[in-house]
């Protein structure tokens, strides 16, 4: 998975001027100048509190290469964010493909909503890459034979699988990310469970790494308060 934070206008310091406008007004923009350090208390109390709005204020632009059945989960997350993908229908599609490493866990044990994955035999492992190789091979090749006959992109695309690798940029604020995060990562601080497949919360991890580094008291007080999103 690729993750890289393209552009971004996002510190801890945007949480303190957007609450402060409530009590201090226009003398609110006073926080630009100061150390937001000296104000962690007010971010915390924010978070626990769940008054989310001061945590909007602020916007991070992610490239993201993925699968494009990490793509369709991730699409399922629409508010207060903007995505642009690249389009099968505009240009040739790569033969970029998804196949699991061994520290993939292969087996699904328990019923939906109580359930665990383990590790898989060698020979399960043997069998996923195989199988997905040989099937890859197969629907891209009858995917060039299509365009080679003349057939548009966007219907020769039909035939190609969802473990084909898309790109996309992703657009969102600290409150939308802490949201994705409390859904799609496994975390011991966590108050709510989640069960996140784990190629997307190898893409949230990313996000979630570049994020800390932005609004590391933001991201402090997000887990101290059990990662649930204000």
């Amino acid at each position: 998975m690729t993750v890289e934070l393209v552009k971004h206008t996002a510190t801890d310091t945007d949480v303190l001027w957007a609450a402060r406008v409530s009590t201090a007004g226009e003398q609110s923009l006073e926080e630009l100048e100061k150390d937001p350090a000296r104000s962690k208390g007010l971010i915390n109390y924010l978070m626990r509190d769940r008054h989310g709005s001061p945590f909007e204020h602020n916007s991070m632009t992610f490239f993201i290469s993925a699968p494009l059945f990490v793509f369709r989960e991730f699409h399922r997350h629409r508010v207060g964010w903007s995505y642009n993908e690249e389009s099968g229908r505009y240009r040739r599609l790569e033969p970029v493909f998804y196949i699991p490493d061994a520290a993939r866990k292969l087996v699904q044990q328990g019923r939906p909503g109580k359930y665990e994955f383990v590790e898989g035999t060698p020979e399960q492992l043997e069998l996923v890459g195989r199988s997905m190789a040989d099937s890859y091979r197969q629907s891209y090749e009858a995917y060039q034979e299509m365009l080679a006959a003349g057939v548009a992109r966007e219907v020769a695309r039909a035939t190609l699988p969802v473990g084909l690798y898309s790109s996309m940029y992703a657009t969102c604020n600290a409150r939308s990310l802490m949201h994705f995060l409390g859904l799609r990562t496994k975390h011991e601080q966590a108050k709510v469970p989640s069960f996140p497949q784990r190629e997307i919360e190898m893409v949230a991890e990313l996000m979630e790494e570049q994020w800390t580094k932005l609004m590391p008291l933001t991201h402090e007080a997000f887990n101290t308060n059990g990662r649930v999103a204000p």
